[in-house]
């Protein structure tokens, strides 16, 4: 299967990429449903080649790296377009380019429920309809617990992986966080509940003294900071998110469980990255995972501003991940 738009070259703002898979022959989604034509968006950096750098992105990202992780990707950084061919695609799922909840079958009236391992398939079809036959696999939040699913379900092709801020499954504490936000999308459908429910991601994602530091205050006449931010934060994504993938999302990554025996079976090496003041994931949780890889090593970025550090203070965090990839001499914590 071709491409509809075949891969292009690393240039200065490259341009998001549809391919169209399963197409021959359904994806069988966990959940029993086959799915066929399945629509994956995606941007590629480098020139084509077997092996590639897939980076995996969080929860209401996008597969433009270029716009969201700018201290990773260029010359001379971890994702290096001169050197690497670098792919990312938007998940099954998603609402930036791929296939959403509403383009798919649904299950007794409603929309499928979608796993992270169903999302890796899907992936793992676009690597085959590129030529790439080898990953090196770099997620960060939604993206390191899909990189575990990766791990999980396509150990052939993953040559090692980098898990930033992200556990092997879900805690109570982060299933209850997102039970409130969709709790709030389903009583308010059509986007103040999505507002609500990113209102309440965003408190997960920093930290106190994050928002004391950056939030203090008054913004106008009688609003707190926090208060225009967080109703800031929320239209913003009214403006640009769906809110069926925010539920088929937050969904998948709490229903993905895996055992400890199975994270046990995984040979690949991979780099662990917990985050000091992280509310959402607490470092000592994904430190925990780590110790369960047969080829894991940990490493803690120290930073005030949470859950967000690796997008926001990324500090030594760019380094470590660089040696870990075999690219350079690994820094001292941040």
């Amino acid at each position: 299967m071709a491409p509809e738009d075949s891969p292009e070259r690393c240039s200065p703002a490259p341009r998001r990429q549809t391919a169209r898979l399963f197409r021959d022959a359904p994806l069988l989604l966990d959940c029993g449903l086959p799915v066929s034509d399945v629509r994956v968006a995606y941007h590629t950096y480098g020139e084509a080649r077997e092996e590639a750098t897939l980076v995996l992105h969080a929860l209401t990202g996008t597969s433009a790296v270029h716009e969201w992780w700018p201290d990773f990707l260029g010359p001379g950084r971890p994702l290096d377009p001169t050197r690497d061919y670098i792919v990312c695609a938007n998940v099954l799922g998603g609402c930036a380019g791929s296939s959403g909840p509403g383009e798919l079958p649904t299950l007794r009236g409603t929309d499928a429920p979608l796993t992270l391992r169903d999302m890796a398939r899907a992936g793992r079809a676009l690597l085959e309809h590129l030529g790439v036959r080898r990953v090196r696999v770099v997620g960060a939040s939604m993206g390191g617990m899909l990189a575990y699913a990766w791990l999980l379900e396509c150990p052939d092709l993953v040559e090692r992986a980098v898990i930033i801020g992200a556990p092997a499954r879900h805690s109570p504490w982060a299933i209850g966080l997102n039970t409130a936000a969709r709790a709030a999308i389903r009583a308010a459908p059509g986007g103040e509940g999505l507002k609500v429910a990113r209102m309440v991601a965003m408190l997960s994602y920093r930290s106190p003294d994050s928002f004391a530091q950056t939030q203090s205050g008054l913004r106008a006449p009688g609003v707190p900071a926090i208060t225009s931010y967080l109703h800031h934060q929320g239209e913003k994504l009214q403006a640009r998110f769906c809110e069926r993938t925010y539920l088929a999302l937050t969904g998948a990554m709490d229903a993905f469980q895996p055992t400890d025996a199975e994270l046990r079976t995984i040979q690949a090496p991979v780099l662990v990255v917990g985050i000091a003041s992280d509310q959402l994931y607490p470092a000592a949780e994904v430190e925990a995972y780590a110790r369960q890889l047969p080829r894991g090593s940990y490493w803690q970025l120290e930073s005030v501003h949470g859950h967000d550090a690796f997008l926001m203070d990324p500090g030594g965090l760019p380094g470590q991940v660089a040696a870990f990839l075999g690219q350079g001499a690994a820094l001292p914590s941040a």
